[in-house]
This record gives structure tokens, C-alpha cells and sequence, in this order.
């Protein structure tokens, strides 16, 4: 079962708004969520070339981060990563660090090393694997 409709548009607000904060408080306020940091994605949309700015949990991993392109568990890739397939040299922010990085999807042992790792500190990302028929990416974002 996917995650409703409801709450999906209901995680969407939230995000927003948690993105606003993070962003005027240079991450001092929504640094942490559900025990994972928070890192900004900026991205440049695939269709239309306008930057897009995502607010993810992150796994730190050595100097690289990883992050899951759950989509709360619905049946389609979030955006964010669709954009990152088409150009994946882009920035992030923590805190008030600035960083370019080069999103690659992560396979076969490391990826399950990797999943495992996410789900150990949020069990949601199981959840949403159960509830969706595609495979959830598991992403790293390898520093420049």
C-alpha cells in the first residue's frame, strides 16, 4: 500500500516550510529529523532548467552523504532525483557549508550496506519500500 494521497500532499507542505526555516537560519533551526541531519539539494529541473531546491535526510558517509529518493513511498521517483539522473553535478548545503557534489545511484552490496544503514536510523524508509512496487534509489552525493 502506498502512502495516501493525503498525507503524501500533507509531507509536501511540511517539507516546504521546513525548507524555509532551514534556509533563513542557516540550518540552525530543522538540523536533525527523526535522527538523520538535513541537508539542502539544489537541483536544476530536467524539463524547464529552473533551479529546484529539496530539503532531504541525509547519511553522512565519509566525506560523501547518502540520501533515499523515497518519495514517501508512492509509486514514481521524486523529482529531485529525475533532475539529478539528467545532471548530476550539483550543490548542497548543510548548515551553512556550501559543497558541489556528483549524485551516482548506489548498486548491488553497496547499496544494501547503505539501505540498511538508513533504515537502522529511520524505519520509515522500509515502510515505504513495502508500500511501492519500484525500486527505491539509494543515492550518493560524492563531494567535488
Amino acid at each position: 500500500m502506498t502512502t495516501p494521497r493525503y498525507i503524501y500532499s500533507l509531507m509536501k507542505i511540511y517539507w516546504r516550510i521546513h525548507l524555509r526555516f532551514y534556509l533563513w537560519s542557516s540550518g540552525r533551526i530543522g538540523h536533525i529529523l527523526r535522527g538523520l541531519p538535513i541537508l539542502i539539494l539544489n537541483t536544476k529541473g530536467r524539463k524547464t532548467g529552473s533551479p529546484r531546491t529539496n530539503a532531504l535526510m541525509h547519511l553522512p558517509h565519509g566525506r560523501n552523504f547518502v540520501v533515499i529518493a523515497s518519495n514517501l513511498g508512492v509509486n514514481n521517483n521524486p523529482a529531485w532525483w529525475m533532475n539529478l539522473k539528467a545532471d548530476p553535478i550539483t550543490t548542497i548545503q548543510i548548515g551553512g557549508e556550501q559543497y558541489t557534489v556528483r549524485a551516482r545511484e548506489a548498486e548491488g552490496e553497496e547499496r544494501e550496506k547503505l539501505w540498511n544503514m538508513m533504515v537502522e536510523k529511520s524505519p520509515d524508509y522500509e515502510s515505504y519500500r513495502r508500500g511501492t512496487s519500484r525500486h527505491i534509489p539509494v543515492v550518493v552525493l560524492e563531494r567535488q
